[in-house]
Formats: C-alpha cells, structure tokens, sequence
C-alpha cells in the first residue's frame, strides 16, 4: 500500500469511528448560538443597542462581499436599564440609529451610528424616531432609511449602507391614508429587489397597507398604497416571505408590552390576504406571548439545505420591564403554510445551510419569569385573563379565582426595586389568600411538532421568597408517574434558590408545579424557574 492508499484508508477509519460514535461531522461544526433573556453584544463585548428596525443584505461597500446590516434604534434609556434592570424607565429618548454587520447572523460588529440626533433633531428638540428600514434605491444608486419621525415619515439617504444618512425628505401620510404618520412600520425586501414600506393607519392602527418604494419626480417616496388588513387594532406591523407565500404579521395594542404574534397570508404581496381582515395567532406563541415580544421584523434564510425565517422580536424592557434583553430570535417551523412560532431561550444557527436545532442549555419553562402577564391577573382589563399564561392554578381550598369578584386571589406579584435586583422583572407567581388555602399551580411541558423534549435528565430550579404558615410547600415534577419534588421547610424573608436534580423525563412530557397549604395571609412569591437538560 502507498502512503496515498494509507491516508485513504487513515480517512476511512477516522470516518467509520465518527459515524459508530454518533460525533458531529464538519458539517455541524456551523451551527452557532443564538441565546434569548440575555443582553446582546457585539463580537468585541460593546453593548448591541438596535430596537424597531431590521436586517437587510447589501454588498460591503469596501469589498463588496454581501453582508447583513442590522439597523435599528438606540434609545437613551436602554443604556440606563441594561446597567440597572430594577428600575422601569417611562421615556424614550432617541439617540442615534444604528448600524451591525454579519456574515453569519449570529456574530455582530458595530458599524455606527448612520442617523444621529444632528440630522434627526437639528434644533435640538426631542420627537420620537424609531420604526425604521433600509432599501437601495438603484435609479439613485442611494441607499435610503424610511424612520418615523414624531408625527410623520422621514426619508434618509446614504451613499453606502453604513451611512452616514442624511436628510432626504419628509412624507406627510395623510393623502395616502388620512392620517399624516403611520402607525408601526418595517420595510420588506422582496425576491426581485423592489421594497415596500409596511406599516399601519396612525389613529386606532385598525388598518395596515402596502407601499412599493421608489423615485417620484426625482425624490425617494411611495408609488401607491394597497389596503391588506381592516379590523381589530395592530401594531408591530412585518412582513415576511416564504415558499412564495407572503405572510402579514403583527402584534395587540399593549404599548410596550409583549403580545400574542398574528398573522395573515397572502400568494400577491398587495393581496388579498386570507383570512379576510381576520388574523389568526400563531401557534406556539400563545403561552409565553411569543416568548415575551412584540413582532418586530423578520428575515428568511434561504440555506443550502432548508428555507428559515427568523422572527425577530423585540423586547421593550426598558419601558414594560418584562425580562432582559432588548431582541429575541426564534426559527419558525411551518406545517404547509401554517407557520409555528418556536420558544425558545437558546437555540442553534447555521446560517449557510439554513438548519437549526434546540441548544442544549434551552429552558423548556414557559413564561418561567411570569413576564408575558401585563397585567394583575386576574384581569378583567384587555387581555381578559384568569390564569397566568402558561400555567393553571387550581383551587383546592380558599377563594376562588374570578375576573369580577374581590375576594378573588392575586396570582402575580408585582416585583419591588430591591426584588428585581435578585430576580427578573416587574413580576413573579404569588401563593397567598386572604383565608386559609391550599393550591396546585402546574404546567404540563412536552414535545412540540417541531422542538423534542428529549428523554433523559434534567434540572428543576427556582427563585423563592415566603412567609412562615405553610403546612405544605414544594415544587414537584412529575414524568413517567415518578414524581420528584423539594420542600420548602422554612421561611425565606430573601430570595433563595431551590432546586431538584436528576429529574428523569420519559415519553416526551412532564409536569411542573407547586404545592401550598396556609393559613390566612401566608405568602410565597415565585420567580425565575428553569427546566435545562444535564450535560
């Protein structure tokens, strides 16, 4: 045998022992974390600032190999909050927009600020900015920034897609709609180049357009405007395409907070879009309120291997207070055209390929950190709600839970400043009556189509703060009819950790929960919990 033939079978050998072991090949060595409920960074550690934008693909002016730009707004006080997370912020102050490049998606690196406050505010007044997207404008050979700028629209153009932008025009809506601003809007980039700006009416959002981008009488603006949807408010307004169908989609009007995602679909970009004026939720995204998020623009991969949409949320934690992190990234997952919206806290990328998978430090709770209810729940405010998302109380003894009665238990706490120095956001589960009680609160977590809960061995954890006056207090969690849980023995007046080990998932499914039995006025507020597969 030559040393030719020897390498060979060198080769062979080192591929049979990879396959019989079931190790990674090359192949998946691409695959790069995305991980949710964290503040972003930049791949040299700078702070990711870039709320109600987008992604859009152009060629780096500088070398031309096409790369992803992320624009999006820096507001003053996601700086404030990131650094101090205890405290909710109620303006929103424009800083700059900004720019990120990639080449995987997944790794960002600071471009700049492309609008500044120079440009946008040059009198120095403050008006909101935000709601924007980036479109190259061949005739013009610009690119151009389509912002909402305080009651109207502005157009920026640049000469490349890092900036600098500069003031182009200002486009009053009112001839188009009949309202002078839009109420959301993102900018979608179909297969063929041409862009749209998608946005919604300016007074109640009951109605969302489409409007191709192009040149008018020599100034960047909008070619015509087509009706899609008239019906229930929305906001958060997004469009994305996929296997040739174009889907709408958008979020309630909760102001800052997170929101079940909708959607319409549609094989014509201007329509019309099914069902008619009816859009339908998402599945997935009804337990968590599309893991705490507002629709915020989308981005569809077409890989080597498969077609992904990212659903690109954000997170306006600053304002709501409802988790950590600004943007949440999840892969859709689509039965036909049904399109499936996936939870996930961490989560796998390949972007080259198109593929993804479930990380193996993903947390299966949802709505773990009650974040999604905004707000005290029982509500008989919009959304009308009875039980926290996610999970259902049963009353086992002690007032019953009602929409309209007062005598009706709290089941969420609002969290104070020196609580959300130990846990995460405005709120947590409350255990507590004003009578003696006793209550099981539990979520049932299992395989979805498309995310496995994969058999084996996990960790149950939770942040928990309680009075004394509980006969019974635990978590549990049953799989398999083998039930594991950990009592609760004493009272913690600070948050303190709990936690079960080695709890063994069988068939794809298991049961979480608490347990309490008190007396009148006991308390155990309930924050943080987490279900990770064993390394």
């Amino acid at each position: 045998m030559n040393q030719s033939d020897t390498l060979k079978q060198e080769m062979k050998n080192i591929f049979l022992i990879i396959f019989f072991l079931g190790l990674p090949l090359m192949a998946d060595a691409q695959l790069k974390n995305i991980k949710n409920d964290v503040f972003w960074d930049t791949q040299k550690g700078t702070p990711i600032y870039s709320q109600g934008g987008g992604i859009f693909r152009f060629p780096d002016p500088k070398t031309g190999e096409k790369k992803y730009y992320w624009y999006g707004v820096q507001y003053q006080e996601a700086d404030i909050y990131r650094k101090n997370p205890s405290v909710t912020l109620k303006n929103a102050t424009f800083e700059s927009v900004t720019c990120y490049s990639s080449t995987d998606l997944v790794n960002w690196n600071v471009e700049g600020d492309v609008l500044t406050k120079a440009v946008t505010n040059p009198e120095g007044k403050g008006t909101w900015v935000g709601r924007l997207g980036v479109t190259f404008i061949k005739e013009m050979n610009k690119y151009a920034m389509f912002v909402q700028h305080g009651s109207e629209v502005l157009i920026a153009l640049a000469d490349s897609p890092t900036g600098n932008f500069s003031w182009h025009q200002k486009i009053n809506m009112q001839p188009l709609i009949g309202t002078t601003n839009t109420g959301d809007q993102t900018v979608f980039t179909d297969d063929d180049g041409k862009s749209y700006l998608i946005y919604s009416y300016g007074k109640g959002r009951n109605k969302i357009y489409v409007s191709e981008i192009g040149v008018v009488d020599g100034k960047v603006n909008l070619l015509d405007c087509s009706k899609v949807f008239e019906g229930e408010s929305r906001e958060g307004n997004c469009m994305f395409k996929y296997k040739n169908k174009y889907y709408m989609a958008a979020s309630n009007i909760y102001g800052w907070d997170s929101s079940f995602a909708y959607y319409l679909v549609s094989d014509n970009i201007r329509g019309p879009y099914t069902p008619a004026n009816n859009m339908q939720i998402m599945k997935g995204s009804s337990e968590d309120y599309a893991h705490v998020t507002q629709t915020g623009f989308f981005y569809t991969i077409k890989g080597s291997k498969e077609e992904t949409v990212l659903y690109c949320g954000d997170r306006w934690a600053d304002f709501a207070g409802n988790g950590l992190g600004y943007n949440q990234w999840f892969p859709l997952s689509f039965d036909g055209a049904v399109p499936y919206f996936n939870s996930l806290s961490s989560w796998n990328l390949d972007e080259k390929t198109g593929e993804w998978a479930v990380a193996s430090d993903n947390n299966f709770v949802m709505n773990g950190s009650f974040e999604a209810d905004r707000n005290k729940i029982p509500s008989n405010f919009k959304p009308v709600q009875e039980q926290l998302l996610g999970w259902n109380t049963e009353i086992i003894k002690g007032n019953k839970i009602s929409t309209t009665e007062a005598s009706s238990p709290t089941l969420n706490y609002f969290n104070t400043e020196q609580d959300r120095k130990e846990v995460t956001g405005e709120k947590s589960l409350q255990i507590s009556d004003n009578i003696d009680f006793s209550r099981k609160i539990k979520q049932i977590i299992s395989s979805s189509p498309y995310v496995p809960l994969k058999d084996g061995l996990y960790t149950l954890t939770a942040r928990v703060k309680n009075s004394n006056g509980f006969d019974e207090l635990m978590m549990y969690a049953v799989s398999n009819k083998k039930t594991f849980n950990v009592k609760i023995t004493k009272e913690n007046n600070a948050w303190v950790t709990i936690s079960i080990s080695n709890v063994a998932i069988k068939n794809g499914s298991i049961e979480i929960g608490f347990l309490a039995s008190a007396k009148a006025d006991s308390f155990c507020m309930i924050d943080d919990i987490t279900l990770v597969k064993n390394k």
